[in-house]
C-alpha cells in the first residue's frame, strides 16, 4: 500500500467513527420514559409592608420660581417624615423632581409659527415605606406640602422567605407523589428525578384604589389613613422531569 492509500483509508476510517454517533442520533427516536411534572404548594399570610407615595405638582411662568416652590414642598414633606424615620420600619425616599415646559401657539406671528412655550409645569414625590404601617399612616396628616399618589401594601423580604420556607417542602412532597402516582399508571415500578427548577410567585405589592382618598376631607392631627393592609397568597412550583424505570 502507498503511503497516498495510507492516508485514504486512515481519512475514511475517521470520517465514519465521527458519523456514527450523529448518525444514531439521528435515527433515535424522542424518549417515552421521561415524564415532565409540575407540582406546587401554596400559603395565605399577611402583608407587612406599607408603601406611601406623595406627590405634588406646581404650575408657573417661570421655571425657576415652579422648581423653587417644589423644593419647599418637598423639603417640609421631608422634614415630617424623617422624625419617624427607622432603617427597615420607616425608610424615606425623595423621588424625582421633574420641571418641563408647556406648550401652546404663540399670539405673536412667527416665521415658521411653532409651537413655543407658554409656561412651566413640574411635580416632586416622595415615597415612605416600611413594615410600621401605624406610624406610616400617620404621616397622611402630619404631610401637608404634598398629597397622597399612591398607597400599597406588600410583603417584607423575611416575610417572604418565612413563607416560602414554610411551603417548599410541601410543595417537593408534591411533586414526588405525582410522579410516583403517574409512573404507576403508565406500567413503571419506579423513578429517578431529572432536570428540577423551583420557583416562587405571589407577595406583589397591590395597589389600593385612590378614589375612596381623593373624597377625604382635608386632613386633621388626629386622622390618619385606614390601614387594610389584607393577605396574599406565596406559592411555591416545582417543574422537571422524571425518568421512569422498569
Amino acid at each position: 500500500m502507498t503511503r497516498k492509500q495510507h492516508w485514504l483509508v486512515m481519512g475514511t476510517l475517521l470520517a465514519a467513527a465521527v458519523a456514527a454517533p450523529w448518525a444514531q442520533a439521528q435515527t433515535a427516536g424522542p424518549r417515552t420514559d421521561v415524564l415532565n411534572l409540575q407540582a406546587s404548594a401554596s400559603i395565605e399570610v399577611a402583608r407587612d409592608m406599607l408603601s406611601l407615595t406623595f406627590s405634588t405638582t406646581r404650575e408657573g411662568k417661570e421655571a425657576g420660581a415652579v422648581q423653587t416652590e417644589l423644593k419647599q414642598a418637598l423639603e417640609a414633606a421631608l422634614a415630617e417624615a424623617r422624625k419617624v424615620a427607622k432603617p427597615g420600619q420607616v425608610d424615606v425616599q425623595a423621588g424625582s423632581l421633574s420641571v418641563y415646559p408647556r406648550y401652546g401657539q404663540s399670539r405673536v406671528s412667527s416665521a415658521n409659527n411653532a409651537p413655543q412655550i407658554t409656561g412651566w409645569q413640574g411635580s416632586v414625590e416622595v415615597v415612605v415605606k416600611g413594615r410600621d404601617m401605624e406610624t406610616i399612616s400617620k404621616l397622611t396628616s402630619r404631610i401637608t406640602s404634598l398629597s397622597i399618589a399612591n398607597v400599597s401594601y406588600g410583603l417584607s423580604r423575611e416575610a417572604r422567605e418565612k413563607a416560602e420556607q414554610s411551603v417548599v417542602a410541601d410543595a417537593i412532597t408534591n411533586y414526588k407523589t405525582k410522579a410516583g402516582m403517574y409512573v404507576q399508571q403508565f406500567g413503571y415500578r419506579g423513578f429517578q428525578i431529572g432536570e428540577v427548577s423551583v420557583n416562587t410567585e405571589g407577595g406583589a405589592p397591590e395597589m389600593v384604589g385612590m378614589a375612596r382618598f381623593k373624597t377625604m376631607a382635608a386632613p386633621s392631627a388626629d386622622m390618619a389613613l385606614p390601614v387594610e393592609s389584607g393577605k396574599t397568597t406565596v406559592t411555591v412550583s416545582v417543574n422537571g422531569n422524571v425518568v421512569m424505570t422498569r
